[in-house]
């Protein structure tokens, strides 16, 4: 999940087109992208797309940012929404640990109507102090939440926060500790300036650095940026090709834990080394 483009659900001229990008991941917005009069409209939108043969077989990870929990819109995003397509749910400005059972209940009642067989997962936004401060408890509220994701503007602006690199850097640090302690992935926020390519890449990089999946992409533009960033290098690869090989020569010979070219390997590291082939084999282009 290296890039997560943001896809207007008011706007079902893009659909189609952000399918067809490189975003690995696409979330269709509900909340902040729609104006109140259009919310019913953009619900049928983005459903209706999402229901559209072929979607669900399209090998794409696809999320719906549906409206928060406490608006009158909620029930009917998630009725709509639940479908075989959907990987994840993803529940903005996200502050107590009942919002995230209220979900978990709507998503369970919808999947039965829909005929939802695979559970659909939960993104959490942290987009406010309370979130911030809770984000430990909420990342492990529920089985259903697979990960976390900070919203860095909507956090920040409010309270006068300036958007420095250091203040960036401590606000996802915080974030990556909550969900590493529940066992959920941490995805960075948007940046605001699609012009901006250095300061897309310099946040990028520190969400890197940290552990970060990777981050969310508000026009095409960044798509690149984010995949040039959250990608695997040749090396990398290499490396994890070469680690997996001698666990199982270490598993031959009954080790768990072995030394790999001066370091201790152990079953999380192994784990980092599959996941990250198995990320690039999903992303390889099809032989012809």
């Amino acid at each position: 999940m290296r890039s997560k483009l943001f896809v207007p659900g008011a706007r079902p001229e893009l659909f189609d087109k952000a399918m067809a990008g490189a975003a690995d991941v696409l979330s269709f917005d509900l909340e902040d992208s729609v104006p109140e009069a259009g919310k019913a409209a953009a619900r049928a939108q983005v459903a209706g797309f999402l229901s559209r043969p072929g979607v669900a077989d399209s090998g794409r990870l696809l999320i719906v940012r549906s409206n928060g929990t406490d608006t009158p819109h909620f029930a009917a995003d998630v009725t709509a929404v639940a479908l075989p397509s959907v990987w994840l749910l993803n529940l903005p400005k996200v502050e107590s640990v009942a919002q995230v059972h209220a979900a978990v209940a709507s998503l369970e009642r919808a999947e039965v109507a829909n005929g939802v067989a695979r559970p659909i997962g939960l993104l959490l936004n942290i987009e406010t102090p309370c979130g911030l401060r809770m984000a430990p408890a909420l990342a492990a509220a529920h089985p259903r939440v697979a990960g976390l994701q900070l919203g860095l503007g909507d956090l920040f602006a409010p309270h006068g926060i300036a958007r420095t690199a250091a203040n960036v850097h401590a606000t996802l640090f915080a974030l990556r500790m909550a969900a590493a302690e529940a066992g959920v992935f941490a995805c960075d926020g948007a940046f605001p300036d699609v012009g901006d390519d250095d300061g897309f890449r310099a946040e990028a990089r520190l969400a890197h650095t940290l552990g970060f999946i990777g981050k969310s992409c508000i026009h095409p533009r960044q798509v690149g940026l984010a995949n040039e960033v959250f990608g695997a290098s040749d090396a990398a690869l290499d490396e994890a090709c070469r680690i997996v090989a001698a666990a199982a020569d270490a598993a031959a010979q009954g080790r768990g834990a072995f030394l790999f070219e001066g370091r201790m390997i152990d079953l999380p590291f192994l784990r980092r080394a599959e996941a990250l082939l198995a990320g690039a084999a999903r992303r390889a282009p099809a032989a012809s």
